[in-house]
C-alpha cells in the first residue's frame, strides 16, 4: 500500500447513519476492523444513560428530571471494533443496556437537549482522540456531531427488512411488533427538534434492503478508500 494511501487512512473520519435494522453496527465494526481504525457505537452511550436513569429511579417521563441527572453517570466507550465495550461509573453495561426496557425508552430519553448536548461533546472528543481514524455510527453523526467528517454514508432499507433483520436478532419475536416499533422509533427520532435523524446533504445513501451483509461491507469499504485516495 502506498505512502499516501497510508496517511490518508491515518486521520479518516468516517460518519455512517441511518435508522434502526439497517446494517449500521455490524457494517461499522467490520469497516473499522478491516481497515485498522477505531469504531464508535454512539447509541449504545444513549442506550448506557438511559439504563442509568431507569436503575437509578429517575422518571424518563420527565424531560425535566432526565435534564438534571443527565451529567451525573460517567460513560466511557472502548472503541476497538473487535471488542467494543462501554461502562457506566465503572460497570460493564453492554448486557443491561440491550433490555427491551432500554430500547423502549431510549428515544424519549435521547430527545432531552441536554442529554444531547453532554452525549455529543463526549463523542467529539473520542472522535478528536483517535488519531488513527474512526467509524462513528448513529443517528445524527454526519449533520450535527461530525458535520466535517471526511466521509458520510446514510444506510436505508425497506421496513419490512428491517423488521426481519430485528426478529432474526431476537428469538421469539413477533415480525409485525417488530415492524411496527422501529417505525415508531423512526418517527420519534426523525421528529425531535434537537438533532433528529435526517440524511446530510452530501451524505452517500446505500439502501441495503436487497444486499447481504458483507456486500454492504464491501460497499462501504470501497467509498472509504475511495476517499482515502482522494485526499
Amino acid at each position: 500500500m502506498s505512502t499516501t494511501v497510508e496517511t490518508a487512512r491515518s486521520s479518516v473520519i468516517v460518519a455512517i447513519d441511518g435508522p434502526s435494522g439497517t446494517g449500521k453496527s455490524s457494517t461499522s465494526k467490520a469497516v473499522a476492523a478491516a481497515l485498522g481504525l477505531s469504531y464508535l457505537d454512539t447509541g449504545a452511550q444513549y442506550r448506557a444513560i438511559t439504563w442509568w436513569m431507569l436503575t437509578n429511579g429517575v422518571d424518563v417521563s420527565d424531560p425535566e428530571q432526565i435534564a438534571t441527572a443527565a451529567a451525573k453517570p460517567v460513560i466511557v466507550s472502548g472503541t476497538d471494533p473487535s471488542a467494543p465495550t462501554i461502562t457506566v461509573d465503572g460497570m460493564d453495561a453492554s448486557g443491561p443496556i440491550r433490555t427491551q426496557e432500554v430500547t423502549s425508552k431510549v428515544s424519549a430519553v435521547s430527545a432531552v437537549p441536554e442529554v444531547r448536548t453532554l452525549i455529543t461533546a463526549l463523542q467529539r472528543s473520542i472522535a478528536a482522540a483517535a488519531t488513527g481514524g474512526i467509524v462513528v455510527e448513529g443517528r445524527d453523526i454526519g449533520t450535527t456531531v461530525l458535520p466535517d467528517a471526511d466521509l458520510k454514508i446514510f444506510l436505508t432499507a425497506s421496513p419490512e427488512a428491517r423488521a426481519a433483520r430485528r426478529s432474526g436478532e431476537v428469538k421469539g419475536s413477533d415480525l409485525t411488533a417488530t415492524r411496527e416499533a422501529l417505525i415508531k422509533r423512526d418517527a420519534a427520532d426523525s421528529g425531535r427538534k434537537t438533532s433528529p435523524l435526517a440524511k446530510a446533504d452530501d451524505a452517500v445513501e446505500v439502501d441495503t434492503t436487497e444486499l447481504t451483509l458483507q456486500q454492504v461491507i464491501e460497499c462501504v469499504v470501497t467509498l472509504v478508500e475511495g476517499k482515502r485516495v482522494a485526499a
